[in-house]
């Protein structure tokens, strides 16, 4: 196994920088590029040791630092590994990380040292994959929900679950393949219990996913409506900030304008865009099919409507667009009095409010409802929380599996058949927790995550 070092702290200056080193010749490589103040070299600590003292280069002194010395098994990736903690200059940080490099370590990929911990049974892959999550959680509840899977709420949770389907499997295997024995046959009632409550879990597990991605990744929200409807209003009333442009004029906003809003318990990844019409300019001809392209790829959907005005071919267009997909029709600019009615646009979307993006008390309104809608206003940060796609997979292939296996017992077919099903169900749960994965699943995993970590 190679040794590998990598800046760990993020490309920008600041007051310190953190260049890490772990292998199995972590401390030699350390020893050669940092003198301690004193008679003392790393090699001769114990694990969890600190020391002030110089990085140099030879005769050279490049910076003062601190050695923080970690042995195996006691440290995050399971190997030896040094953190020398200098101070945070860009230029300075990757001079030391080329004279570690220069000094046996090599280049880390991109989350090598969480993927080394992973392969040294520090954490397993669920618990391993909540870190990139810690890392870029956008607010409390996004960093508890991450914490709590990085604990181990979720890996428990998918353990208890697997033994169901691990005993049964064990018992019905010896069964079959002992016939001669005195191995008591299992009652089909109960297994059908049993895998009925486990596979229950597994759904309430899939049910959630939703709203945690809300709030742990954020969720792709574009604002449509036809031109001069109010839409860059509320994108500035989401942001709290006027980062789109206001005017009269139909047409302002002609290219899609992003932006991440905390709203709430959620985060939106807001892309506000050209208003929808038929145009012959041929810059808000590309705006618009823009607009169109996020509209029809995009996971929530705010189509704002001028309650002002009667409604029509265009707002329609849109609105058919929402149907069957998560989304809030706005009814906008209620200060000018309404001529079109919430029940005349409910049957195309998932919510519908009427306000005035320009009165600041309309925020909280549209607060409440997106958090109704996407089931984050109850939202228990401490449950087992599937936090990525990969694993959202598994639950449903293990749930297809577990289906397979109920109506197996339902239908009256033999053990042989039942136990096809209950392994099948298997399977997917260890490739969750990474207990029964392969090599391309890690690696994607892992290649994923950032340099350092």
């Amino acid at each position: 196994m190679s040794t590998i070092a990598a800046i760990s702290t993020p490309n920008a200056a600041g007051g310190i920088g953190i260049v890490k080193i772990s292998g199995p010749d972590a401390i030699a490589v350390a020893d050669k590029v940092f003198c301690c103040a004193g008679s003392a070299k790393l090699s001769d600590l114990p694990g969890y040791s600190v020391r002030f003292g110089r990085v140099h280069d030879g005769d050279d002194v490049l910076d003062q630092a601190v050695a923080i010395v970690y042995r195996a098994p006691k440290s995050y990736t399971g190997e030896d590994v040094v953190e020398l903690q200098c101070h945070g200059g860009l230029f300075l940080m990757q001079q030391i990380l080329r004279l570690c490099l220069k000094n046996g370590a090599v280049p880390a990929e991109p989350g090598e040292f969480t993927k080394r911990a992973f392969l040294n049974g520090k954490m397993d892959l669920t618990e391993a994959e909540s870190v990139m999550t810690l890392i870029s959680a956008h607010g409390r509840q996004a960093a508890d929900a991450a914490f709590g899977v990085l604990q181990g709420s979720l890996s428990k949770e998918i353990n208890e679950i697997s033994k169901v389907f691990i005993s049964a499997a064990a018992h019905m295997s010896a069964w079959v393949d002992y016939p001669d024995d005195e191995i008591e046959e299992l009652d089909f009632a109960k297994l059908k219990t049993d895998f009925t409550a486990a596979r229950d879990r597994l759904l309430a597990l899939i049910d959630r996913f939703d709203a945690g991605q809300a709030i742990t990744e954020g969720v792709e929200t574009v604002i449509v409506g036809k031109p001069n409807v109010g839409k860059s209003t509320l994108m500035n009333l989401l942001l709290g900030k006027e980062r789109s442009i206001v005017t009269e004029v139909a047409g302002t906003t002609r290219d899609v304008v992003e932006e991440t809003a905390r709203i709430g318990n959620i985060v939106l990844r807001l892309s506000d865009t050209a208003g929808i019409r038929e145009s012959s300019d041929l810059v808000e001809s590309i705006g618009i099919e823009f607009a169109k392209t996020k509209l029809h790829h995009s996971a929530l959907i705010l189509a704002v409507i001028d309650g002002s005005r009667p409604l029509d071919d265009e707002d329609f267009a849109i609105l058919k667009a929402c149907e069957g997909r998560p989304s809030v029709c706005i009814l906008n600019k209620t200060d000018l009095g309404s001529l079109v009615t919430e029940n005349d646009v409910a049957p195309y979307v998932s919510k519908v409010l009427s306000l005035s993006a320009k009165d600041e008390s309309s925020f909280d309104v549209l607060r409440e409802a997106l958090e109704s809608l996407l089931g984050t206003a109850e939202f228990d940060s401490s449950a087992a929380l599937l936090i990525n796609e990969r694993q959202l997979a598994c639950c449903n292939k293990a749930v297809d599996c577990i289906n397979e296996a109920i109506d197996a017992i339902d239908s009256g077919l033999t053990m042989d058949a039942v136990n096809v099903s209950v392994d099948a169900a298997i399977s997917p749960l260890l490739e969750l927790t990474g207990e029964r994965v392969s090599d391309a699943v890690v690696n994607e995993v892992f290649s994923r995550f950032c340099v350092g970590k």
